[in-house]
């Protein structure tokens, strides 16, 4: 699912952390090396057809990589 992430992400918090990233080996391979975390938060996204929902987002990220597959989780919360 497309969607856009409409202002900032909130009450992020750490779902794993090095080593307990399962994908760990998969995204150091397709975006190099670094300390990865899997992330979740909340924020509002705008979907293909310009509505706007609340909903919780799931990332990876690491320092000087940057915030990668951010997912969408479903169902949307509003």
């Amino acid at each position: 699912m497309d969607f856009e992430v409409v202002g900032q992400i909130k009450n992020v918090e750490a779902i794993a952390v090095g080593r307990g990233v399962d994908a760990r080996a998969r995204l150091n391979k397709l975006y190099g090396k670094g300390r990865w975390r899997k992330l979740k938060g909340f924020a509002n996204v705008r979907l293909p057809d310009d509505t706007i929902h609340k909903a919780e987002l799931h990332w990876y990220e690491a320092q000087g990589i940057g915030r990668r597959e951010l997912k969408l989780k479903l169902p949307l919360l509003d």
